[in-house]
């Protein structure tokens, strides 16, 4: 397997492709398939798990900590993610430990604001600079920010240590290329791609890009999948971190394939015909 990776401001390298659990843990019928999921995604190099408080209101981050108990926690990067609401002094930090004691670790690698709510930036940011120092955390970033909640970010005090923003991007949802891929890029802030299969709730335009025939034309020529070319076409920049769901053992082997395709300029302009990049300011796309 290639060792692609994507360095976090710290200087921490993580996978380029990493694992999602959006919609994981719901149905104990599909338990075993998807504990045997992540586990078969962490010995394919895919050690970054994505989850969140949100998530089945807990269940997600249960069925992390049961497939990740057998496994070494030093070779994990854990992920978490803190509902808005929760985000200020008198929920988080309760949050924070529940989310641990789920999980069954002691600290979260990465913490995520999920989206913007009431709660204040300089409050939250206080906060996860408290979580830090307790050692609860190791990092903190935030999730569904757009250029302009980014620059406030970066204004207020500790805004600066921000270490990732999380946001929906795929082939058919390229509107951060427009202005906060390269706002990032600038400042050395990695993106992660949540749904770069267009998985979750949009599943027509889900089918329509995996049956896609300039999807299958690139998948063609390299012997590979219309997934896999996807999630190629996600992380071609090198600064973005894509964590697609995976909720059965060759799913994820087949997500973890991805790391060793790189596309030609050939086939990047024959996506970019079929799927344009954005020649306007769009609005942050979300599920």
């Amino acid at each position: 397997m290639t060792n692609r990776t994507v360095k976090l401001p710290d200087g921490t390298l993580v996978p380029a492709i990493g694992q999602g659990t959006w919609y994981m843990g719901d149905d104990p019928a599909r338990r075993a398939s998807e504990i045997e999921a992540l586990r078969t995604g962490v010995a394919c190099d895919m050690t970054l798990i994505d989850t969140a408080e949100m998530y089945g209101e807990g269940a997600a981050e249960r069925l992390v900590g049961e497939a990740i108990a057998p496994l070494d926690r030093d070779g994990l990067f854990l992920v978490s993610k803190v509902y808005p609401h929760n985000a200020g002094r008198a929920h988080i930090f309760d949050s924070c430990r529940a989310s641990l004691d789920r999980l069954g670790t002691g600290a979260l690698d990465l913490y995520l604001l999920h989206w913007r709510g009431d709660v204040p930036l300089a409050e939250t940011v206080a906060c996860m600079e408290e979580l830090r120092a307790e050692r609860l955390i190791r990092r903190w970033g935030v999730s569904n920010f757009d250029v302009a909640d980014m620059e406030e970010l970066m204004s207020v005090p500790g805004g600066d240590a921000c270490a990732v923003n999380q946001v929906l991007y795929h082939l058919g949802s390229r509107g951060i290329e427009f202005d906060l891929a390269p706002w990032q890029a600038a400042r050395g802030i990695p993106l992660m791609a949540y749904c770069p299969l267009a998985q979750a709730g949009r599943l027509a335009r889900a089918r329509g890009l995996l049956q896609d025939p300039s999807v299958a034309e690139v998948a063609a020529r390299h012997d590979a999948t219309p997934a896999q070319v996807l999630l190629a076409f996600a992380i071609r920049s090198g600064n973005v971190v894509a964590i697609p769901k995976a909720a059965a053992p060759e799913h994820a082997r087949d997500n973890a394939a991805a790391l060793d395709l790189r596309l030609t300029g050939d086939d990047l302009a024959l996506l970019d015909r079929r799927f344009p990049a954005p020649a306007r300011k769009t609005p942050l796309d979300m599920e």
